[in-house]
């Protein structure tokens, strides 16, 4: 019996023994959590001259993953091991060399000929191997992926990468248990097709919409986890029926639905289009979705804004959406300051302050300064009585501010005006959030590094001893 040996994959590698073990005609027989054509390229020869190849994924992968039917409008299934298929993060190098969809062309045509994909379909484990089945039979293990970082090519993030090769009898024991479990069909799946259109899609030419797309889903894939029932819009509210809903551009419609998303996670957001994007359709839209759940809403503005706000809630001639027939109140930022008198039709003394559900305040910037007391009489100004007499009092209290041309002189005008969603309580936002420090720390961290930046940005420019133009004149660096 010929004994096992070590290949450490340093000195001795996987790949390297296997360009002498596989011989034309072989069968090989993998078990791995992911494939690359990296892996292909490098062994393109030994790999284009066996019978067949047989590929277990020892995780679900290539199937359709089940979400829930309130997720998936928005859902996107997690792709890393599909992913592995275009290189891995440790095969950026070969990435980097712009050679995929040859690759991926040349990987494509030799699958169809002589591959065949399963995939587990269940949570139980399977440890990594492969066989070579032929003139020289011999088991390879434990191999994690049919990477080039786990056959050696790559370092990957391994410190040591040992695998041994075992020879009959004992690689028989690994060639029966790979066919009893490529035999289960209560084990595996086939997704040979599903292989192939995913690695043809590296050298398809794809339409710009779907390269917008990707790029859009990469940035934003960690959020889309998070969204459930209860915090998507309720459409059996009606409110897509509106005059509103529908006088908005696509733009503003996903703005609509992403505020009523952060309204119902967090009970606050700021939309900060720029001017002359239709904050207040935008506002009006989620308006008359609080409004259609019986929801009470506040408008603080400016008063030089107030008539707008009032002809769209008005039953006049120019209010393009009247049949709405939006209810919500209309006061003014300074009327905070306010105990008496009477403001834009309401009586300030009897107001039931604390009884709405939602506050919009448009040109939030105006409550940037934060909560102080004034004056030989100890009274608050407006940032505090807006905290304690509406949102604190009364009902849960969501708020949603536009801004457009905010004035923040200082990090911390920001961070005031972010307080107002969580009430200046940081324990209702952190478990929310799910970071590993709280907000508090979040802002301190963020105004330390403003502060670094800004103070380097205001140093005059320092000569370089080291860096000079090809005229001789000195370069000079930040």
């Amino acid at each position: 019996m010929r004994m096992p040996e070590m290949l450490d994959n340093v000195g001795k590698t996987v790949k390297d023994d296997l360009t002498v073990t596989l011989k034309k005609g072989d069968k090989l027989s993998v078990a791995a959590a992911c494939f690359s054509i990296y892996a292909y390229q490098v062994l393109k020869k030994q790999l284009d001259g066996i019978d067949e190849l047989r590929f277990i994924f020892t995780s679900p992968t290539f199937l359709q993953e089940k979400a829930p039917k309130e997720k998936r409008e928005f859902y996107i299934p997690r792709l890393e091991r599909e992913r592995s298929l275009y290189g891995t993060p440790f095969e950026v190098k070969l990435r980097n060399e712009l050679t995929q969809k040859a690759i991926a062309r040349e990987c494509a045509d030799w699958i169809r000929k002589k591959v065949s994909f399963r995939s587990n379909l269940t949570g139980g484990n399977i440890s990594g191997f492969m066989n070579v089945v032929g003139e020289e039979t011999a088991t390879y293990m434990p191999l994690q992926g049919f990477t080039t970082a786990d056959i050696g090519c790559e370092r990957g993030n391994n410190i040591i990468n040992p695998v041994n090769k075992m020879y009959a009898p004992l690689s028989g024991d690994y060639i029966r248990m790979f066919d009893q479990i490529w035999n289960d069909k209560s084990l595996m799946r086939d997704v040979t097709d599903q292989v192939i259109e995913g690695i043809t899609a590296a050298y398809a030419e794809n339409a710009p919409e779907f390269i917008y797309f990707l790029a859009i889903y990469n940035i934003f894939n960690e959020f889309l986890e998070d969204i459930s029932e209860d915090v998507l819009p309720n459409e059996a509210t009606g409110f897509k029926e509106s005059k509103i809903w529908n006088k908005l551009y696509a733009f503003q419609k996903d703005a609509a639905l992403a505020i009523i998303n952060k309204l119902e996670t967090f009970n606050g957001c700021i939309l900060a289009d720029s001017v002359g994007l239709g904050k207040t359709f935008t506002a009006l839209a989620v308006i008359k979705y609080y409004e259609n759940r019986n929801r009470s809403v506040l408008v603080l503005c400016p008063k030089k804004l107030s008539d707008n706000w009032n002809t769209f809630k008005g039953n006049y001639v120019n209010n393009p959406i009247a049949s709405d027939r939006l209810r919500y109140d209309v006061l003014y930022h300074t009327d905070l300051s306010r105990e008496r008198g009477t403001s834009n039709g309401l009586d300030l003394d009897r107001l039931n302050w604390g009884n709405y559900d939602l506050v919009v305040i448009d040109e939030s910037h105006n409550f940037r300064n934060g909560g102080e007391i004034y004056g030989e009489d100890r009274r608050e100004n407006r940032y505090l009585r807006l905290m304690n007499r509406i949102i604190r009092a009364g009902v849960k209290t969501k708020v949603l501010m536009l801004s457009a041309t905010p004035v923040n002189n200082r990090f911390v005008d920001l961070r005031n005006q972010l307080e107002l969603a969580y009430e200046g309580n940081p324990e209702l936002i952190n478990k929310k959030l799910g970071t590993r420090h709280s907000i508090d720390e979040i802002f301190r961290g963020a105004h330390a590094v403003f502060n670094q930046w800004n103070k380097r940005a205001r140093e005059p420019p320092k000569r370089s001893s080291k860096c000079w133009t090809s005229t001789s004149s000195p370069c000079w660096t930040a």
